[in-house]
């Protein structure tokens, strides 16, 4: 029989032995014409989608539109729209597809979705990914070829500061010596990322 670590209230809910459950991808709605959303009734597609029992509620981290990439994703910003839509919803997992943790500084990172992971009682779930919308790299400033390595950095340094008063050397995000601490932590012993 399989089994899955027991995360948080969202990752629990979503991911049983043996049973099969379904989620959606925002934006909820059809734009075949253009690759840019409305948004337009979002929120009350999500709300349906949580009476119906969908078991997750997926965003994606697109900083940039890339035309020539394809859609702009549901163009708001993934930390702000969740926290939004966790105070929206009740009981629906709020799940980012994956964050391109090259683009974002590990401790923003870890505190929006630990914020997130507070205000909804447990229910968010993070995806991570280094990125492959090349253009985006230099819009801001990183190397598109030391993704890999920056994004093994910003995962060891996420995974670090879940700790109380971490200690991380020799990254490319930052030094912490243990005389700091992140705040606020997720609401059970981690975020799993």
């Amino acid at each position: 029989m399989v089994s899955f670590e027991t995360i948080n209230k969202g990752f629990n809910n979503t991911f049983q032995p043996n049973k099969l459950s379904i989620g959606v991808v925002v934006p909820i709605e059809n734009y075949a014409n253009s690759t840019v959303p409305t948004m337009q009734h979002h929120l009350e597609r999500v709300k349906l989608i949580e009476t119906l029992g969908f078991k997750a509620l997926w965003v994606r981290d697109v900083p940039f539109h890339v035309p020539s990439f394809g859609d702009a994703g549901q163009t708001y910003d993934p930390f702000t729209y969740l926290g939004f839509l966790a105070g929206q919803t009740s009981k629906i997992a709020l799940g980012i597809s994956s964050i391109a943790l090259p683009l974002h500084h590990p401790v923003h990172t870890f505190k929006s979705v630990a914020t997130i992971d507070q205000l909804s009682g447990g229910r968010l779930i993070l995806g991570v990914a280094s990125g492959d919308r090349h253009d985006e790299y230099p819009a801001m400033n990183v190397n598109y070829e030391q993704r890999g390595e920056l994004f093994r950095d910003a995962f060891d340094y996420m995974r670090t500061v879940q700790e109380e008063f971490p200690v991380l050397e020799d990254n490319h995000f930052g030094k912490i010596t243990g005389h700091i601490d992140v705040l606020p932590k997720a609401t059970t012993h981690k975020i799993r990322c």
